[in-house]
C-alpha cells in the first residue's frame, strides 16, 4: 500500500545544486514508497500550491530523476514569493491546505533560504491550527550555510571553492601590477549573517600558500 503524497518546491534563487537536492528528495521518497507515495513538484515554487500547478514527479522515469543531480537551474521552475503573517493572509495558507487535501498530501519539502524556512514553519503551524496532519521539512539551498540551525547546505563547497579561487586569482593580478596599477580590490560575497563564504575566502591564507601559486618573484623573472 502506498504512502501518503508529499509536495515538493524549490524557492529563491538557484543553481544545479537545488536541483540535486530535488533529485535527493525524490530518489529517497521512491525507496519509501511505503510512507511517501507520489511526490508532487509545485511549479513556480509555492505558487505551483496556491495556483494548484502540481507536476507529478512519479510519472518521470528514474534516469531523468538521475539527470537532476547536473541540471542547472531549476527543473520545476523557482519564486521569489513571500507568504505574509498568518493572521494577516491567512487565506493563503487555508488555500495550501485545501489544495494538499484534495491530492492527498501530507508532507510538504521547501527547499530554499531563510524566507523558505519560515514558510514551513507557518505552514506546519496552520496545519496544528487546523488539524490537517502536515509535516513540514525546510530544505537548505546552495550555499546558505549561515542559516539559523543549518547544519550543512550541500551547495557551500562549491561556493566556498569559488570564492576562494576567484579571490586568490585576483590578488595574483594585483601582485602582478602592483607597482604601476589599482592597489586596491573588492570582491562582495553573498551570505546572511555569520560570513561562511568570507571566512571560506580567508581559510587558503591561513593554511598557507598553495603549492599551485607560487609567491611572485621579486624584482623581475628568475
Amino acid at each position: 500500500m502506498a504512502g501518503i503524497n508529499a509536495f515538493y518546491a524549490q524557492s529563491g534563487g538557484v543553481t544545479a545544486v537545488i536541483n540535486a537536492s530535488a533529485c535527493g528528495v525524490l530518489e529517497t521518497a521512491r525507496r519509501h514508497a511505503a510512507q511517501i507515495g507520489k511526490v508532487f513538484a509545485g511549479r513556480n515554487g509555492i505558487i505551483g500550491a496556491l495556483t494548484e500547478d502540481l507536476i507529478d514527479t512519479s510519472v518521470e522515469p528514474d534516469s531523468a530523476i538521475a539527470a537532476l543531480t547536473h541540471t542547472p537551474g531549476a527543473a520545476f521552475g523557482s519564486c521569489r514569493y513571500k507568504l505574509g503573517l498568518i493572521h494577516e493572509h491567512r487565506g493563503q495558507y487555508e488555500r495550501l491546505i485545501e489544495v494538499f487535501s484534495a491530492h492527498d498530501i501530507g508532507f510538504f519539502f521547501y527547499n530554499g533560504g531563510g524566507d523558505s524556512q519560515d514558510t514551513a514553519y507557518k505552514v506546519s503551524q496552520l496545519g496544528t491550527e487546523l488539524g490537517y496532519p502536515i509535516t513540514c521539512i525546510g530544505i537548505p539551498k546552495t550555499m546558505d550555510n549561515d542559516l539559523p540551525v543549518t547544519d550543512c547546505s550541500p551547495g557551500f563547497g562549491s561556493v566556498a571553492k569559488y570564492v576562494a579561487t576567484s579571490l586568490r586569482e585576483a590578488a595574483l593580478d594585483l601582485t602582478a601590477m602592483s607597482r604601476t596599477s589599482t592597489k586596491v580590490f573588492t570582491l562582495e560575497v553573498m551570505g546572511r549573517n555569520a560570513g561562511w563564504t568570507t571566512a571560506a575566502a580567508a581559510c587558503r591564507r591561513a593554511r598557507g600558500r598553495c603549492a599551485a601559486y607560487p609567491a611572485p618573484a621579486r624584482g623581475g623573472i628568475r
